[in-house]
């Protein structure tokens, strides 16, 4: 009998073949001590297996650099800080001369030390920190133990799903895609730096599973589903037979998709659609243009700040979002502004202990209390709207204050640029996300300070609906197809008709059949999604009749419970769209 494992999505795709489990853990370290005399040299050997790693890293860092581009060799950079930080040589080499500890017991006590420390917070990017620190515990230890470096027995194994409790950047980025099908661990996040290398990779990957490396068995049979974040273990027939035919349909779909990227996204009743993606990264912008973006409707500027133990500098940012621009330089380009907190946290910031981090000090909260921060993107953001129609899009607004505040500042520094005779276009564009109930029903007000609205659909589901979007446990009540959704996104729409400013989607829900023909019929004829979607929904649009969605959405709106929203919808777009091609949170298991 199959076993079904719901986790989180990490990376996109889905893959079956045998279970490989990893076994990779901090080695056990005796407790011994050395006398006196001998504690000098137990320094030493801290200090040589410190650079030993650090030259490793280095080279993993290269090859990285080489293999996938400088953005995600950053990746490596908090590991190296941390070979570095005083807070781990100081102490490891106090313990060794206060205690005369080896050098192993030593380092082992400093690091337990510091994990126990950030292990306070439940927060996923100190887990992540966290990450990086065990990733160093492995790879130092096992020098200093005289044991082969694991971190370098990342072995593909043909045709399988790697199951681990975790996995980390070292391990990460040496697996090969064409051995290694999927990745799915007990726990980990969609930001987690081994998460960012899968998906570059386009290796499928799902996380926090909870117990998969517990109860899977090395060579059982797998199906995972990296687009919904499903692990099928032992799939019985009706499992394979789905999973084959769906295979087959992707496959067909994407050949199609490529057909179709350099086609219009044209209703078959005339009426245009903007379909634009999602970036995380710059490197992901040649793949969206590949697969038929007509521009960027959300580049995540986050990956500048986490992971870091510095400010990240302004002519940094400026050659990044410059990459995006000139990658699509007769289209828009949104690129949002740091959203910070919640559940990226970078190391330079000292962000608070908050008993609920989503609800907390995060996204504009952050940037406008941290004005070097904020002030260095803003000039950046500035500078790069002269490589094209570069627009600024402020995360998590509830307030008119908040847009007043960030217009004043980049008044400001429009007025130092132009002291120094910076270049830059005065003529850019300013708006918001729509990610919170209170902003929705206060889009009238915002619509008067805004140049558009951007409706981030998985916070506004989440915050609408009080359901964490990240807990796989109620992960059925977190349902865009909610009335009270429907209502908000249609209130957002209407505003932003009235008030003349465009209003787009660049949540998830745009990425989904039935999402992309409810959002048409509420005239929302701009959507953004990750770049893998682009053609799959384009091929959505020119198959529909944007009447047809009008109606649908009518009735939509006038339903009472979320599966009478999905019933209008489903009757509404007909035989006109595979749906069970596609996948999403909502979606249904593979043997429905």
């Amino acid at each position: 009998m199959s076993m079904i494992l719901d986790g989180s999505p990490a990376s996109e795709g889905i893959a079956s073949g045998k279970v490989f489990i990893l076994h990779w853990a901090v080695p056990v370290v005796p407790h011994e001590t050395v006398p006196g005399g001998r504690v000098d040299d137990e320094v030493d050997r801290f200090h040589a297996a410190r650079a030993w790693a650090k030259e490793r890293l280095r080279e993993v860092h290269a090859a990285t650099e080489a293999r996938l581009g400088l953005v995600e060799a950053r990746i490596f950079d908090p590991q190296l800080l941390m070979l570095d930080d005083p807070a781990v040589v100081d102490g490891t080499v106090s313990y060794i001369r206060d205690n005369h500890l080896t050098a192993q017991r030593a380092f082992e006590w400093r690091m337990l030390e510091l994990q126990a420390m950030w292990g306070r917070t439940s927060h996923p990017m100190v887990l992540d920190r966290l990450n990086d620190l065990e990733d160093l515990m492995v790879r130092v230890l096992n020098r200093l133990l005289g044991h082969h470096d694991p971190t370098a027995l990342a072995e593909q194994r043909e045709g399988v799903i790697v199951v681990a409790q975790n996995l980390t950047p070292s391990l990460a980025v040496h697996l090969d895609r064409d051995h290694v099908r999927g990745l799915a661990t007990d726990h980990g996040t969609r930001t987690a730096h081994w998460a960012i290398l899968a998906r570059s990779m386009e290796i499928p990957a799902v996380v926090g599973l909870g117990t998969a490396s517990q109860v899977a068995r090395h060579g059982q049979e797998a199906i995972l589903d990296g687009r919904i974040g499903r692990l099928v273990l032992d799939p019985d027939e009706g499992d394979r037979r789905a999973f084959e035919a769906r295979k087959e349909r992707l496959i067909v779909l994407e050949e199609e998709s490529v057909a179709i990227a350099d086609l219009p996204a044209v209703t078959l009743d005339g009426q245009p659609i903007a379909i634009r993606a999602n970036l995380d990264l710059p490197v992901e912008a040649a793949a969206a243009r590949a697969h038929g973006a007509e521009g960027i409707g959300l580049f995540r500027t986050e990956f500048l700040v986490v992971g870091r133990n510095a400010l990240p500098g302004e002519e940094e940012q400026v050659e990044a979002y410059r990459k995006v621009a000139e990658a699509f330089p007769d289209s828009a380009v949104y690129i949002r502004t740091f959203d910070v907190g919640g559940d990226k946290f970078p190391m330079f910031l000292h962000m608070p202990q908050e008993e609920n981090p989503f609800l907390g000090w995060r996204a504009i909260r952050v940037c406008l209390d941290e004005p070097e921060l904020f002030r260095t993107q803003l000039r950046a953001l500035l500078r790069a709207t002269v490589y094209g129609d570069v627009r600024m899009m402020l995360p998590l607004v509830n307030d008119v204050e908040e847009v007043r505040r960030v217009r004043e500042l980049l008044e400001e520094e429009e007025e130092g640029l132009r002291g120094k005779g910076i270049a830059f276009n005065s003529g850019y564009k300013l708006g918001v996300m729509i990610e919170t109930p209170a902003a929705a029903l206060d889009a009238a007000e915002l619509a008067r300070h805004c140049d558009f609205f951007s409706i981030g659909t998985n916070d506004l589901v989440q915050y609408t609906l009080a359901v964490d979007r990240t807990n796989t446990r109620l992960a059925k009540l977190y349902n865009p197809f909610h009335p009270a959704v429907v209502r908000l996104l249609h209130q957002v729409a209407r505003v932003g008709r009235a008030a003349g400013i465009e209003v787009s989607v660049c949540g998830e829900l745009a990425s989904n059949p039935l999402g992309a023909f409810l959002l048409l019929g509420l005239d929302i004829t701009a959507l953004s999604m990750a770049w893998p979607s682009l053609s799959e929904i384009k091929k959505v649009v020119r198959d529909v009749r944007i009447e047809d969605a009008r109606r649908a959405a009518r009735r939509a709106l006038a339903a009472a419970t979320s599966a009478d929203v999905t019933r209008c919808l489903v009757e509404g777009i007909g035989d006109s769209v595979d749906l069970e091609v596609f996948s999403g949170r909502w979606s249904l298991s593979l043997s429905d």
